[in-house]
């Protein structure tokens, strides 16, 4: 704790003086409301109605209303008869979002390749804060259909994509990764921070990682970094399987051929 001197104390009038925070209070701002309202809608949400909106956000029942209707106004949102759902316009500007659009370009053709070699479910995935955001999934009529989507996200520490950006990622992200927790999803997951430690280091000796039921029992993933022309991943590229399917020599050379494949593109497109 700080302790102010006396001669130093800031005085109440003096304090009324004193010049507003730098970061004010993001729902005291239009957006800091509307942000909520956007991120109410789950991926099993095909609507919502004002009540909906109004208990997730918190946000008061005029103001949601209020800009539910300029936000349909922009097409940002849709009416759905009485309820409101995510707008189209939403899909038009997010496709517009120039790297990962480069992203799942390149990539696309190495994973459709990796499906016909595999006839398993392929990944593709970029780090964003603490999560991997998969840009692209793959899969063939057996594949894995839930757990994953596309847009979807899971924590970088137990998912295969993760664990590749993560053991190639600077110190201090693994720290942070550590400081919010490792979060049991079966009783597979790796909760304890000195065996996660352990794993990274061996996927940046072998170039590969894998991922055993951490995610979902009975299913496995194995993943490759994928860089381009900085030092750590641009994202990462991966197969799932169920675990008595996964032939791992077999896919591990097929994984990093087509990981290099892509990282050659994206260089070259950069």
């Amino acid at each position: 704790m700080t302790v102010v001197p006396i001669d130093h104390a800031v005085s109440p009038a003096a304090s009324a003086h004193a010049p507003a925070s730098p970061f004010p209070d993001p729902m005291n701002s239009v957006l800091g409301k509307v942000r909520p309202i956007l991120e109410a809608f789950s991926v099993d949400d095909s609507s919502l109605s004002l009540a909906d909106l109004v208990r997730r956000t918190g946000v008061a029942k005029a103001t949601v209303h209020r800009l539910c209707q300029e936000l349909v106004v922009w097409g940002l949102l849709e009416r759905a008869g009485c309820n409101y759902r995510l707008g189209l316009r939403l899909f038009e500007i997010g496709q517009r979002v120039h790297r990962q659009r480069i992203l799942r370009e390149v990539a696309q053709p190495y994973m459709e390749d990796l499906l016909l070699a595999t006839q398993e479910t392929i990944h593709f995935a970029i780090h964003d804060g603490l999560d991997v955001v998969y840009l692209e999934k793959i899969l063939p009529h057996r594949g894995l259909s839930e757990e994953s989507r596309v847009a979807g996200r899971l924590p970088l520490y137990c998912t295969a994509t993760g664990k590749a950006i993560l053991a190639f990622s600077p110190a201090a992200l693994f720290g942070e990764v550590i400081r919010n927790g490792l979060k049991p999803f079966t009783r597979r997951t790796i909760t304890s921070p000195g065996l996660l430690r352990g794993q990274l280091e061996r996927i940046r000796e072998q170039g590969i990682a894998t991922e055993a039921e951490e995610i979902r029992l009975g299913y496995m993933s194995m993943a490759v970094p994928v860089f381009g022309r900085q030092e750590t991943p641009a994202g990462a590229l991966s197969i799932t399987a169920p675990t008595y399917r996964v032939d791992a020599a077999a896919h591990a050379s097929a994984l990093r051929a087509a990981g290099l494949g892509i990282g050659r593109s994206l260089r070259a497109a950069l």
